[in-house]
This record gives C-alpha cells, structure tokens and sequence, in this order.
C-alpha cells in the first residue's frame, strides 16, 4: 500500500453498502484505525486486518472539537510512516466528518499524499426511506450546528435532514432553535438507523422531539417543508412575478419615487397595531410593511443598484460592528454605556462618509415630534443634556412664559415651536416616548368624541347648537363611557 493517508467511508451501517473500492482497500490492509467502533460495519471488518479505534480520546476531551482535533494530530503522524495509514469514518467521509476535514488542512500543510476513497453516506438510505429526490431542494445540516444557533438557516419552504442527532438532549436543543422557524406542532420524522438491517421511522410533532428514548448516534431527523409558503424567497419571486412582463400593470409601473407614500403609509398601520396591541394586526401590517421593502429591492435588482442579499450584507455588518459588546471582546456595564459606544462607533463610520455632525443622519422628512426626539436623543448621547429633570421642567416653564408673551404671529409660531421641543426633552426625561404618548391621546380623544356623539344622537342633541356648558357636560359624559 503507498506511504500516505488513506481515508475509507464505511459506509451507513450494512456491510453490504460497502463500496467495492472501500471492502479491496479495507481487506488490503494490516491494520486499520477507526474514528470509533460504535459502528455497524466496524465489527464487519476483515480479521486479518488489527483495528484500534479513537474511542479513548472521547474520554479525555469535554468538547467535540478537541476529541476531533486530536483525532486528526494522530492520523497525520501515523500517516507519515513508511506503511502509512488507513482511517475509516462512517458514512462518507466527506460528509459530517469533522476529523476528516481537518485531517485535509493538516496532510496538505505538510504534503502528505492522501485519498478518499467513497463511502455511502447517511443520506440515501435515509431518502430511501422517505422516498424522497434530494435534488428537489433538499438542506443538509448538522443538528450539533443548527443547536449553536438562534433561529435556522433553512428555507422553511424545501424539506430538510439534520444528521447526527445523537442524544435527547442535542434534540431538546435543536426542537428550540426550530421552534423559531417552524409551529410548535409542526409533523417531523425521526429515522433511526438508516443503512441498517434496525431501520425505522418515527413521526412526532415537534414539540415531542425529545420525548422519545430510541434517539442514538445513529439518529437524523426529516423536516418537511411548511404547508404554506414562508419564506422571504417565496415572497421575493411573488414580487418579482408581479414586476415581470406579463405581471400586474400597476406594480409593473411602480419606481422608488412613487412607493414611497405606502412606505410611509404602511410603517403608520404597524403602529397603529402596536398602539392598539393586536398582534393579529401586527402579523398582517408587518407583512404590508415587509411587501414594500421586497417591491423597492426588485426595482433595484431590476435597475441593477443592489440585491437584496446586499441588503441584507449591510445591515448584518452593521450590527456586528455596533455590537462590539456581544460579536467582539468589549465589556459594558450597562445599556447607558451600549449607547455611548453606538454613537462613538457611529461618529466613526462618518469619517468615511460625506455627512458631517452628530445630527446629519437623522432624516428631516421625519415627523416633526418623532424628529424632536431623535434629535434630542443623540445629542443626549454626546453629553449635550440638563443635569437633572429640574433643568427639563425650568426649561418649559420659562418657555411657557415666552409665549404667553408672546405679541406677534411670528413670535407665537416661534415660542410655541420652543415649547413643544422643550415638552420633548421633559417627556425623555421622565422616560416617556412623546409621540407614542401624543398619538395615544389623540386616540383617547377620538375615542371620547365618538362617544360623545353618540350621547347627544341618544338626547336628540345637534352637536351644531350646543352651548358651551352642554359640551362640557357631555364631554364628561363621554369621557365616563369610553373610559
């Protein structure tokens, strides 16, 4: 046999679905190291061969990827022996084999001849079993990766199988992190052994996955695909069916400039949603919201400005950068001291544009009081603020006099304007948000004038001949029924 690695799939479990290159190759040789023998085929292999295995590193190590690494260590050296060295993995090499791949980095770091010889991998016997074509758009992934994360890089619209679900605890993890994606209730499939002679199926819904004892090292799980379409690509082809030729006429016509009032228009019903906390509303207004944001990225990717995986690239960016604090080493106290950073990191990423000023960015098409805030927010930030809440309070005290002052139009637009801002800087102060607070008034307004309509419709009352006691009293009254 030539000096070098020779790396052998073993494959699923039967010794049957050995290759016929993998069985020449396995009875060739004198001795053959395992990543471990708790596999099937391992007890299968040829007894004029000696075979040790890499169980006693699991052992040693409390993390997978120390056990892997030095798993690898120890076949590059027995690798560059005059007899080299014959590893055997499950499955495919290629395929959920940590150890293999950095066996690769570590034979090519210093040019050791190495070969793969193929193996079948968990993954055919499995769609074997479910009768299903990997080619229509099967996701591959690692249950032990998917359990690192927060919410799954899969498109819940094409099935996917998780390989090596190997406790009740990795599952409890990883039920978690789809729950995120998927319903709770969502059907799913454990396979158990797939390649084995003890191949099985077991259909749980989502919330049960690690409710069941058979789950081994030899476990994978069959997510299929929602019953619905869900995903942002199906959303994003429903746009760019819509702007295509032979689309619809009005979406076809649409620019950046002509979308904007529903931009603005659908931000206000999420709000609104928000404001009324309904969280029906607020799944179909953030859906409203969303559609604008796909039509303004199809025309760019139409007029060949930006896709919206740069959207998406920018703004990824942008978070790891301003979020030093959790992607990176730095430690904060507090969210005061989060903010004082976000600005300092922001004051930076100016140098490198044209805008200059800590308030530059702060868009002046804003309303007018949602601007107020940001404003008075940033400079805040900066340190621009009244020592205590008693300066906000002096501060709108002395501009209430101002315009009780106040003798012409001109000074009462100008005083009336200071007295509103310096209302805003109060209202952050005292930790509220004023336009969430004026727009929740003008609700309770709205509300209480309705009611008070329908008293005086009730007391044969024409709002156009009241007096003014009449409205008063009625106002009280309806202020009693709307609450």
């Amino acid at each position: 046999m030539p000096k070098g690695i020779h790396i052998v799939g073993l494959g699923p479990g039967l010794p049957g679905l050995l290759t016929v290159e993998a069985d020449r190759l396995l009875r060739a040789a004198g001795e053959i190291y395992v990543r471990t023998s708790r596999h099937p085929t391992v007890g299968a292999l040829p007894p004029s061969a000696t075979v040790h295995s890499f169980d006693d590193v699991y052992q040693q190590h409390e993390r997978f990827e120390q056990v892997y690494e030095e798993i690898a260590a120890r076949v590059v050296q027995l690798g560059q022996r005059t007899e080299g060295v014959v590893y055997a993995v499950p499955g495919h090499p290629l395929v959920g084999e940590a150890s293999v791949q950095r066996v690769l980095a570590l034979a090519e770091a210093r040019d050791i001849p190495l070969c793969i010889v193929e193996g079948l991998s968990f993954v055919e016997p499995t769609c074997s079993l479910l009768s299903l074509d990997p080619l229509h758009g099967l996701q591959i992934a690692d249950a032990m990766e998917l359990a690192l994360l927060h919410y799954p890089p899969f498109n819940p619209d094409a099935p996917v199988l998780l390989g090596q679900l190997y406790s009740r605890s990795l599952a409890s993890d990883v039920k978690l992190v789809l729950m995120a994606l998927y319903p709770d209730d969502h059907a799913v499939t454990l396979v158990h052994g797939a390649g084995t002679a003890e191949a099985a199926l077991s259909p749980v819904r989502l919330y049960e996955l690690d409710r069941l004892e058979e789950i081994d090292h030899l476990t994978s799980l069959y997510v299929p695909p929602l019953a619905q379409a869900g995903s942002v690509q199906a959303f994003q082809e429903v746009v760019g069916r819509l702007r295509a030729p032979g689309g619809c006429p009005w979406d076809r016509e649409q620019t950046h400039l002509s979308l904007r009032p529903y931009l603005l228009e659908e931000a206000y019903e999420v709000l609104d949603a928000l404001d009324r906390e309904d969280t029906a509303a607020l799944k179909e207004e953030l859906g409203d919201l969303l559609l604008q944001i796909l039509l303004h990225t199809q025309v760019a990717i139409e007029d060949g400005e930006f896709r919206m995986s740069d959207v998406v690239a920018h703004i990824v960016t942008k978070l790891k950068r301003r979020h030093p604090h959790v992607f990176g080493q730095l430690q904060v106290s507090g969210s005061d001291e989060v903010l004082v950073n976000w600005e300092h990191i922001k004051r930076q990423e100016k140098q490198h544009k044209r805008e200059k000023g800590a308030l530059a960015a702060v868009p002046r098409s804003m309303p007018a009081l949602a601007r107020a805030e940001s404003l008075q927010r940033r400079v805040a930030r900066l340190g621009f603020d009244w020592p205590d809440v008693e300066g906000a309070w002096g501060k709108v005290e002395e501009e209430w006099q101002e315009l009780r002052r106040a003798g012409t139009e001109e000074e009462r637009h100008r005083e009336l304007g200071d007295l509103l801002f310096a209302l805003v800087s109060l209202a952050g102060w005292l930790d509220v948000d004023a336009e969430c607070a004026l727009r929740e008034a003008a609700s309770r307004f709205a509300e209480h004038f309705a009611a008070l309509e329908h008293q005086a419709e009730a007391q044969g009352q024409d709002l156009g001949e009241l007096t003014p006691a009449e409205w008063l009293e009625l106002w009280a009254q309806s202020k009693g029924k709307s609450g």
